[in-house]
C-alpha cells in the first residue's frame, strides 16, 4: 500500500485546532444569538470588541516574541476566548473594560505561559473574574430582556454608554438595569422572602428569569451538537450538571420555600455555558475519563456552595478556576493502567 507521506502519521488528522475551534465557534452562535435578541445590540458590540482586540494582542504577544503571527490567529483559540469572555459580560460594560479583559487573558493568562496548550487556567474566566473583582458594579449591571420593557436602548444610545459613558438625559443606569435572577434570587432570600413569594415577579419564567432560560436552551442546543461531533466528550458536562442538580435536589427537597427548585440553577445564570463551553476545555480541564467525571461534577458542587453561600451568586468562573488548579491532580491519580501492567504474575 502506498501513503501519501513516507513516515507516520500516514492518516490526515481530522481534530486540527482550527477545525475544533471552529466547531465551538459555530456551537455558540444559535445561544449568542438569542442573548443579542434578549438583551440587545451591547451583546453584539462586546463580541465584535473582545475579538478585535483578543486578534490585536494575539498579534502583538507573537511580533514581540518574534514568531509568526498568522498561525496563532488562524488556530482561532483567541476568537473562541473573546466568544466565550463577551458572552458572560453585562452587554453595557464600558469599551475599555472589555480590551482590558482581552489583554489580561491573552497576554497574561495565555501567552505568559508559553501560548495555547500551556496556560493552567481559563483565559476567558480568568480575565472574568479579574473584572468582577476589580469592577463589581459595572460587571453587575446587565439590562433587564427586552421582553420585560416597553422601550429598549437604541443602538446609537448603547454606543454612546459603552464609548462615551452617557445617557438620554431622562435616564440613569439604575433606572435601566436590573438584578439577574441568580443575585434577585439571592437578595430576596438574605431578607427572609420565601420562594413562593420571589417567584411572583414579572422576572421569573418556568424555572429561571424570562429570556435567561432561553437563552441557556440555546446554549444547550450548541453543547449537545458539540457531544455529537465529538468536539467535546459527554463526562464534563453530565457530571458538572448531575453535580450542580445533586445538591441542589438535596436541599431543595429540605426545604423547597428557602432552596430554589433544582432547575432553576440550570436554567439561571452561565451553568450550560459552563457545562459544555468552558468547563470542556481541553487545555485546563483533566484529560483522562475518570477524571473527567470528578473534575465535571466537583465544579457543580462548588457552583452550588458558591452561589448559596459565597459572595457572588453566580460561581462558574469561581468553580472552574478552582478546578483548573486541580486538574494535573485528578488526572495524576486517575491515569488508566497501561497495557501489560498490573496483571497477574506469572509462575
Amino acid at each position: 500500500m502506498e501513503f501519501q507521506t513516507h513516515s507516520s502519521p500516514h492518516t490526515s488528522r481530522p481534530n486540527r485546532v482550527d477545525k475544533v475551534m471552529l466547531q465551538v465557534v459555530m456551537a455558540l452562535i444559535p445561544g449568542t444569538i438569542a442573548l443579542v435578541f434578549y438583551f440587545g445590540w451591547g451583546v453584539l458590540l462586546n463580541v465584535i470588541l473582545a475579538v478585535a482586540s483578543a486578534a490585536a494582542f494575539e498579534a502583538l504577544v507573537m511580533k514581540l516574541r518574534k514568531r509568526p503571527v498568522l498561525p496563532p490567529l488562524f488556530d482561532l483559540s483567541a476568537v473562541v476566548t473573546a466568544l466565550l469572555f463577551a458572552v458572560a459580560i453585562p452587554p453595557l460594560l464600558p469599551w475599555w473594560l472589555v480590551v482590558l479583559g482581552m489583554a489580561f487573558a491573552i497576554i497574561m493568562v495565555k501567552q505568559m505561559y508559553g501560548g495555547l496548550g500551556y496556560n493552567p487556567f481559563n483565559p476567558a474566566m480568568a480575565a472574568y473574574v479579574l473584572l468582577l473583582i476589580s469592577y463589581p458594579v459595572e460587571m453587575t449591571s446587565w439590562l433587564p430582556p427586552q421582553l420585560l420593557v416597553e422601550q429598549s436602548l437604541s443602538l446609537g444610545e448603547i454606543l454612546s454608554f459603552k464609548f462615551v459613558g452617557t445617557l438620554p438625559v431622562d435616564l440613569t443606569l439604575d433606572a435601566i438595569t436590573m438584578a439577574t435572577p441568580l443575585d434577585e434570587m439571592r437578595t430576596k432570600l438574605d431578607l427572609n422572602q420565601m420562594i413562593s413569594e420571589i417567584r411572583t415577579s414579572p422576572l421569573w419564567g418556568d424555572f429561571g428569569g424570562q429570556g435567561w432560560e432561553w437563552v441557556g436552551n440555546w446554549f444547550l442546543m450548541g453543547g449537545i451538537w458539540m457531544v455529537y461531533k465529538r468536539t467535546i466528550t459527554w463526562q464534563i458536562p453530565l457530571a458538572f450538571l448531575t453535580g450542580l442538580v445533586g445538591m441542589a435536589t438535596l436541599f431543595w427537597l429540605f426545604d423547597p420555600e428557602s432552596f430554589p427548585f433544582p432547575l432553576f440553577h440550570v436554567f439561571s445564570g452561565g451553568a450550560i455555558l459552563g457545562a459544555f463551553f468552558i468547563a470542556t476545555d481541553p487545555v485546563t480541564a483533566s484529560t483522562t475519563r475518570a477524571g473527567q467525571l470528578i473534575y465535571g461534577a466537583a465544579i457543580g458542587v462548588l457552583v452550588y456552595i458558591i452561589r448559596t453561600w459565597g459572595g457572588y451568586p453566580d460561581a462558574v468562573a469561581f468553580a472552574v478556576l478552582l478546578m483548573n488548579m486541580a486538574a494535573p491532580t485528578i488526572d495524576y491519580y486517575t491515569r488508566p493502567r497501561v497495557y501489560g501492567h498490573g496483571g497477574a504474575k506469572n509462575g
